[in-house]
């Protein structure tokens, strides 16, 4: 039997783990962005320039890839970015999703959405609470999950809490708070973080387990699901963590309000729960780790590689 084609839409940090998951467990991927990945994915996927905006070249790498499924994790994602250019954000985001849902041809497509398409008044949300965006990134996503469920029957938003994971300290953009603080408390520096912003973290490579086991689920999947790590967490107590699994003094962890910083567009909480994927046959026995597991995973790996 043929292996599966898959179609990753956006090369950055998720997107690229996506593609190097699904490829090295033998299936043919093509990642595809406006620009060449920095870190190229495992496994041997290839890349290919696009335009995910632009309609015809959608088109047309539709039609020479022939994908089985499509994963869209395209962006802008840089919450401050959104918030200075919210039009943009919903046109690129809406686009992009409107582009391939309407060309899919059949094709499994799955949307990784955000945990920002809720106003945080709650302490966690579920699939099946009402959505309200509090921020230009929220609403740009919450769009394209508009247009990609009303486009097509056998479309999946995969809604996913705070990820992180490695990165270089010289990665050239906006690191995740993840390696953010690792790469400043490893040189003794203080890492300034809130108090009063919540999350549920989730650890890039359960993304891409999880992913994979949605994209390969048999029959129709729920429009929409959530994928939240086990712990809620500030982001001063998850510094916390950090530094200890580090070895860094406690004391380079300095708490401070949201309000001011570049996580003032953020809501107070962006946490999710899920009551439909431990359900599911393909996905209920993927392990999703807690902050704790992730440090201790990541810290040998952020020494070793920097």
């Amino acid at each position: 039997m043929a292996a599966p084609r898959t179609l990753v839409v956006g090369s950055g940090f998720v997107g690229t783990r996506i593609a190097g998951r699904l490829a090295s467990a033998g299936e043919t991927v093509t990642l595809a962005s406006r620009t060449r990945p920095a870190v190229p994915p495992a496994g041997g996927a290839d890349w290919t320039a696009l335009d995910a905006t632009d309609r015809e070249a959608c088109g047309r790498l539709l039609a020479r890839l022939r994908p089985d499924r499509v994963v869209l994790v395209h962006g802008p994602s840089d919450v401050t970015w959104c918030e200075d250019h919210p039009d943009a954000a919903v046109a690129a985001h809406t686009a992009a999703a409107e582009n391939f849902a309407a060309r899919s041809g059949g094709a499994r497509l799955v949307l990784i959405s955000t945990d920002n398409v809720f106003d945080g008044s709650r302490a966690t949300s579920a699939e099946d609470d009402p959505v309200r965006p509090a921020n230009a990134y929220g609403r740009a996503k919450l769009s394209a999950e508009r247009t990609l469920l009303g486009a097509t029957a056998d479309a999946v938003v995969l809604r996913v809490s705070l990820v992180y994971g490695h990165e270089p300290a010289d990665a050239g953009k906006w690191l995740n708070f993840y390696s953010a603080c690792a790469h400043r408390l490893l040189r003794g520096e203080r890492v300034t973080v809130p108090a009063d912003q919540w999350t549920t973290p989730v650890l890039v490579d359960d993304v891409a387990e999880v992913t994979a086991a949605v994209l390969r689920a048999d029959g129709p999947l729920p429009p929409v699901l959530h994928l939240g790590g086990p712990d809620r967490v500030s982001r001063a107590a998850w510094a916390s963590v950090i530094a200890e699994t580090l070895g860094a003094p406690p004391d380079l962890v300095v708490p401070t309000a949201r309000a001011g910083t570049r996580y003032a567009s953020r809501p107070e909480n962006t946490c999710l729960t899920s009551r439909l994927l431990d359900r599911l046959p393909a996905t209920k026995d993927t392990a999703v780790r807690g902050v704790a597991e992730g440090a201790r995973l990541l810290a040998g790996t952020l020494r070793n590689t920097g």
